[in-house]
């Protein structure tokens, strides 16, 4: 799929959401910060791989300044996502995992009924310095 044509189906699915109506729409949990500038439904795992990677860096990158949002972020991805309105299909699982050097990464699964869960990404903060 080009990245054109996901682009095209983000777009549809945010202006469906947006005409639903405000019952339907969760508010940003932070007026200050947002994660989307829309309420943004991923449909299927295309649009997950494509769309997520961004949203979780910038969900990463606010938990190094905010330690409140990152402990959120590390108990329950999922949950924090849809307080910050970014919903995700059932299907999909996002974990908090250490790798060997005990740095935290977000790791997303795909689990199928009756199928050993799909690693499909993974998203982790490090730090360079060079010169």
């Amino acid at each position: 799929m080009s990245f054109r044509t996901l682009r095209d189906r983000v777009s549809r699915v945010r202006q469906q959401d947006a005409g639903q109506g405000a019952g339907h729409r969760v508010a940003p949990a932070s007026r200050e910060f947002a994660l989307v500038d829309m309420s943004t439904r991923l449909v299927d795992r295309d649009m997950v791989e494509d769309v997520l990677p961004d949203i979780l860096g910038r969900a990463l990158a606010r938990g190094w300044i905010d330690p409140v949002f990152q402990e959120c972020l590390l108990k329950d991805p999922k949950a924090l996502l849809e307080r910050y309105s970014v919903f995700l299909p059932s299907s999909i699982l996002v974990r908090s995992e250490h790798d060997a050097n005990r740095r935290e990464r977000l790791v997303v699964y795909e689990v199928l009924p009756g199928k050993k869960p799909q690693r499909l990404l993974y998203l982790q903060l490090v730090m360079r310095a060079g010169r």
